[in-house]
C-alpha cells in the first residue's frame, strides 16, 4: 500500500495522502456504528490473506481510535456550551442586580432618611429604629455591590473589552517604568461573555508577570477580531523567559482559560522579551445573539 487516508464520519480528513484512482476503502466501524473509512491505494500485486488481515485489524484499531476522537470533540463542545452559558448568565445577573436591586435598595435608604426626618418630636425610639434600619440597607447594597462585582469584571459591562483592558493596565503599571499600549480593532464586535471574560483575564494575566518578573520597559498589547475568532497579543521588552521549563502557574491559568473555550495560548521568547499569543475562537451562545456592552449609567 502506498497511499492511505483515513476519513472521519462526515468526511473530515483525519489523515489524507491518497493520491490517484483504483482505491480501496474500508468503512471504519465501532460499538456497531460506522465512524469513517480507511481508503488506501493497493500495489498492483494481489494482497496475501495475511494482508488482508492485517488491514482488518488495522480498520478495527482505527475505529476505536476515531470513536475515541468524537468523544473528545463531543466533550469540548459540551465545556465549551457550558463555559459560554455560565458567563452569559452571570452577565445577565449581574446586570439585573446592578440595574434592578441595586436601586431599588437604595431607594429604601432615601425614604428610611426621610421617614426619620418627618417624625415628630418625643419620637426618639423611632428615630433610631428607622436609622438602624437604614444602616442596615446600606450594608446589604456594600453586599449586592460585592455580589456584582464578583460575578464578572464590572468594567467589561462599563467600557467594553478594549476599555476595560486599558483602564486595568493603566491601574496595575501605575508607580512603575512599564509603559503598555493598548490597540484594538476599532469595529471590535461584542463578544459572548466567556470569550470576554477569558481575554481579559489572559490580558491581566499577562501583564501582570511582566510588571513582576520581565524588567521590561515598554509591552504592547493587542485585540484583533476576524471570523476565525479574537486574537490576543502581549509583546514586551524584557528579559525573556526563564531557563527553566516551568513558568509558573500563570501561564497555566491562561492556557486553561483559553482551551475551555477551544482555543489556544502560547508562550515564547521575541528577542528581546517575550511574546504571549492566544486564539480564542468566535463562539456564540446556541439561541442567543451576543449582547452589546452596557451603557454606564
Amino acid at each position: 500500500m502506498r497511499k492511505v487516508s483515513v476519513l472521519g464520519s462526515g468526511g473530515t480528513a483525519i489523515a489524507d495522502a491518497t493520491a490517484g484512482t483504483n482505491c480501496t476503502t474500508v468503512p471504519l466501524h465501532a460499538y456497531g456504528v460506522t465512524v469513517g473509512s480507511l481508503t488506501y491505494q493497493p500495489p498492483k500485486r494481489q494482497l496475501s490473506e495475511a494482508e488482508h488481515r492485517l488491514v482488518r485489524d488495522l480498520a478495527r484499531q482505527l475505529g476505536g481510535a476515531l470513536h475515541a476522537r468524537l468523544l473528545r470533540e463531543d466533550l469540548q463542545r459540551a465545556r465549551e456550551r457550558l463555559v459560554l452559558a455560565r458567563e452569559e448568565e452571570r452577565r445577565r445577573l449581574r446586570r439585573d442586580l446592578h440595574d434592578g436591586i441595586g436601586p431599588a435598595l437604595a431607594g429604601l435608604t432615601l425614604k428610611t432618611e426621610t421617614a426619620c426626618a418627618l417624625l415628630p418630636p418625643g419620637t426618639a425610639d423611632a428615630s433610631r429604629q428607622l436609622h438602624s434600619l437604614s444602616e442596615e440597607i446600606r450594608q446589604t447594597v456594600v453586599d449586592v455591590r460585592r455580589l456584582v462585582e464578583g460575578l464578572r469584571p464590572p468594567a467589561l459591562d462599563e467600557l467594553g473589552l478594549a476599555g476595560a483592558c486599558a483602564q486595568t493596565v493603566e491601574r496595575l503599571t501605575a508607580g512603575s517604568d512599564l509603559a503598555v499600549a493598548v490597540h484594538a480593532d476599532d469595529d471590535l464586535p461584542p463578544l459572548p461573555a466567556a470569550v470576554e471574560v477569558a481575554a481579559y483575564r489572559i490580558v491581566v494575566e499577562a501583564v501582570t508577570n511582566t510588571v513582576r518578573h520581565a524588567r521590561a520597559r515598554h509591552c504592547i498589547v493587542s485585540l484583533d477580531f476576524a471570523p476565525t475568532g479574537l486574537a490576543i497579543t502581549i509583546t514586551d521588552d524584557g528579559a525573556g523567559l526563564p531557563g527553566t521549563r516551568g513558568h509558573g502557574n500563570g501561564l497555566a491559568i491562561m492556557r486553561e482559560r483559553a482551551e475551555e473555550l477551544g482555543g489556544s495560548v502560547t508562550v515564547s521568547n521575541s528577542a528581546p522579551g517575550v511574546t504571549v499569543a492566544a486564539r480564542l475562537p468566535s463562539l456564540t451562545v446556541p439561541g442567543q445573539a451576543p449582547a452589546a456592552p452596557a451603557v454606564p449609567a
